[in-house]
């Protein structure tokens, strides 16, 4: 079994083809414009820009939807609070509790901009390999040490699921039967303990290997990367949708209330 699928790295789209450094800053500029956006209007125009780039990802509209379904469940709790904790012009009062058209609005702006920002993120990152973008964080300068804990984090979260599954099985192959009682939490606790303390046995060993071979710190990638004519395009359209997302939030709201 898999923990990490890496579901929408696989394609040949524009975006899948795009130099992976690009996708990055894109993805940090985007996400930066779209999370100091404070009207609907301009969240709304960064979520149709979102919704572009994931025609432009050719990725499967019912696994995107799928990994939205999974964050707006959160964001649908926000909504039994936001509406009834936002003072401002009360629309429903029952029970004590008042309904505000500004809460209204809060939640609506926060709902539209955790979207955008989750799109942005899929579309630009997630049809990354994990490997390349390590390399490519790499040639962005990003702090060793950081990138260092991404590569070795994504390889060995596997790694310590199949030690937990190991011992899970073993557990039951013994009688272990879950349930609410001190026993299962006790038993539970002793599993997570175990799994920790041979992961850090793993770890030890993994690491003195590493040494061994030379290891000195860093991954070396035998691909350099290369900016084409189309990366470019890529580029210059990200900017230009940055702008228009910003000046729609400064704009939009002028035009709407004249």
């Amino acid at each position: 079994m898999t923990v990490i699928k890496e579901t929408f790295s696989e394609g040949s789209s524009l975006l899948h083809r795009t130099d992976p450094r690009l996708k990055l800053v894109s993805a940090f500029l985007l996400a930066c414009v779209t999370a100091v956006l404070t009207t609907i209007p301009g969240a709304l125009s960064s979520l149709i820009g979102a919704l572009c780039l994931l025609f432009l990802s050719g990725l499967l509209l019912l696994q995107v939807l799928k990994r939205l379904l999974l964050v707006n469940a959160f964001i649908g709790m926000m909504w039994l609070f936001l509406p009834f904790t936002t003072p401002g012009n009360p629309l429903f009062s029952q029970f004590g509790l008042i309904l505000t058209r500004e809460g209204i609005e809060l939640a609506l702006l926060v709902t539209l901009k955790s979207n955008a920002i989750l799109l942005f993120m899929i579309t630009l990152i997630s049809t990354t390999p994990t490997v390349t973008l390590g390399q490519a964080l790499d040639a962005l300068h990003v702090p060793e040490k950081l990138n260092f804990l991404l590569l070795i984090s994504y390889r060995y979260l596997e790694v310590i699921f199949q030690e937990y599954n190991r011992l899970a099985i073993a557990a039951r192959v013994r009688g272990f039967v879950p349930g609410t009682s001190p026993r299962t939490y006790r038993t539970y606790g002793y599993l997570l303990a175990m799994v920790l303390v041979n992961s850090f046995d793993r770890a030890q060993r993994v690491y003195q290997a590493m040494l061994l071979r030379g290891f000195q710190g860093r991954f070396y990638a035998l691909h350099e990367f290369h900016i084409s004519f189309t990366d470019w395009v890529i580029a210059v359209f990200m900017i230009t949708l940055a702008i228009l997302i910003f000046l729609a939030d400064k704009l939009l709201p002028v035009f709407y209330t004249a």
